[in-house]
């Protein structure tokens, strides 16, 4: 753990605010959900809570079904950073944070495809070379969760299945995994 030297005290209804600087560097935004932690020592600790990071292994299975049975690169990711992938190297991707182009993607609820879009690629990582294909937001009553994304291969092989396909099988992932959430 690193001290940051900064004292706030707690106000008359408990609440402690974190500063700014902090919010951030951890890229916590207003009604983002925080675990609270506690110790025997007295510490208390405060984490940000990712939804689906509670879906981690099915959420691994699903993205690697979807990689064998079609041939993608899925990576499946909360609000900030990579919780499972298939189709390309996990131990290099997994737990990335995600960069503010994919996340701007994310913020917009809206299916997104490079093939509709005009500008540059789209990198999902910040210093990554994997570009998103198509991204549909994962949403779960009315939150936005995560996202799930289809990837270019770190090869760059192009994939043999139909764009419109592989749009369907990525916004039914998403839809999937959001309906789980909720149950």
């Amino acid at each position: 753990m690193k001290a940051t030297g900064i004292v706030r005290r707690i106000d008359d209804l408990g609440r402690v605010v974190i500063p700014k600087e902090i919010r951030r560097t951890m890229r916590i935004r207003e009604g983002d959900p925080l675990e609270i932690y506690t110790d025997r020592e007295g510490e208390v600790i405060f984490k940000k809570y990712s939804p689906i990071g509670e879906l981690a292994q099915f959420a691994a299975q699903y993205a690697e079904t979807l990689a064998k049975t079609c041939g993608l690169s899925v990576v499946i990711c909360d609000r900030d950073a990579v919780i499972a992938c298939a189709g390309i190297p996990k131990r290099e991707y997994t737990d990335r944070k995600l960069s503010a182009e994919a996340e701007k993607i994310i913020e917009n609820r809206q299916f997104y495809s490079a093939s509709e879009g005009t500008g540059d690629p789209v990198f999902l990582t910040d210093g990554g070379s994997l570009t998103i294909r198509c991204l549909m937001p994962i949403i779960t009553e009315g939150d936005l969760t995560g996202c799930v994304a289809s990837v270019t291969d770190p090869d760059g092989e192009a994939k043999t299945i139909a764009p419109e396909l592989e749009s369907k099988l990525i916004q039914t992932a998403a839809g999937f995994l959001g309906k789980q959430l909720e149950s």
